[in-house]
């Protein structure tokens, strides 16, 4: 058999070449040798600049807050590079004497901390029923909420505005927070629920069988191995309630107004009062820059968890 083999394969042309021919390297496309060359320095050259070109508005914010109406009036924020002396904190000392402006932060803050945490407790209390726990209903209730999802704000806006005027919450910062904690409570559901589902069984029988109740559990067990979603979720919310203005325009009244209404009501005046509209703006995205960078770590970790088992 080796024999007719070997006579069949010298008869035909060209096929012991072939036969014999080692298995060679595969040769890359243009393309795969480029995006090879390009994956060292140039690209983090190129990362770079894109980087910088993305903070630019930023830049030009903070170079703009620092510098004095005349100035802004006279030239761009780049002429800071070539005449430092026109930096300035002047007009954050004007922005911390206005007090609608911080009279406006201070109500941020008690809109978008109370939302906040809200949603993280009863998300994460709600994730972990629908994840673990056995009731009647369970999966056609978790349905509502995922529909829940779908549903537009603007859709709520005028029967909830009716009902907080009747139970006397319109234009409180109560009502504001209370909206904010009920549009984002099925995202939160939804998003921790699934996490926890990813908890491995094993690990809460044992717990079980340790004696451990589902409120023991839930907090000694499910809340520690679910903190880079629940940092997720805080960071996701505390920006979106941080931001909003569309809420806070109808909710709001002059003394519960936050800061993008406060600074909404200061473009009207454009030109008379942009010491103050300049430095609120930087103030108003800096800090959830601050929160967004402080939780960094965990954020990557809840965003990446369960892409790689």
């Amino acid at each position: 058999m080796s024999a007719d083999a070997t006579t069949d394969a010298a008869g035909v042309p060209g096929l012991r070449a072939k036969v014999s021919a080692p298995a060679g390297r595969p040769r890359r496309s243009l393309a795969a040798r480029l995006a090879a060359r390009a994956s060292g320095g140039v690209l983090r050259i190129v990362l770079l600049l894109v980087a910088l070109f993305w903070l630019l508005p930023t830049i030009g914010l903070l170079l703009s807050s620092l510098r004095t109406p005349s100035d802004i009036s006279a030239s761009g924020w780049w002429k800071v590079f070539t005449s430092p002396s026109q930096l300035t904190v002047s007009n954050y000392r004007t922005l911390l004497d206005n007090h609608a402006i911080t009279d406006s932060l201070l109500n941020t803050a008690l809109i978008t901390v109370p939302a906040t945490v809200l949603v993280v407790v009863i998300g994460s209390l709600a994730g972990y029923a629908f994840a673990w726990m056995d009731f009647r209903g369970r999966d056609w209730w978790f349905l509502a909420v995922v529909a829940m999802l779908v549903v537009p704000v603007q859709v709520a806006l005028v029967p909830v505005a009716r009902l907080f005027g009747d139970i006397g919450i319109f234009g409180d910062i109560i009502g504001v927070v209370l909206f904010h904690t009920a549009f984002g409570l099925p995202f939160a559901i939804f998003l921790l629920r699934n996490f926890f589902a990813e908890i491995p069984r094993e690990l809460l029988e044992a717990a079980r069988l340790d004696g451990a109740g589902e409120l023991r559990l839930f907090t000694q067990v499910v809340m520690p191995l679910g903190g880079p979603a629940i940092a997720s979720l805080g960071i996701f919310q505390f920006l979106w309630v941080w931001n909003d203005m569309l809420v806070a325009l109808i909710f709001a009244d002059s003394g519960s107004q936050p800061i993008t209404v406060a600074l909404q009501q200061q473009v009207r005046q454009f030109g008379n009062n942009i010491d103050i509209l300049a430095p609120g703006a930087f103030v108003s995205m800096v800090i959830p820059l601050v929160v967004f960078f402080a939780f960094q770590r965990q954020f990557v970790s809840g965003v990446m968890a369960g892409a790689v088992k």
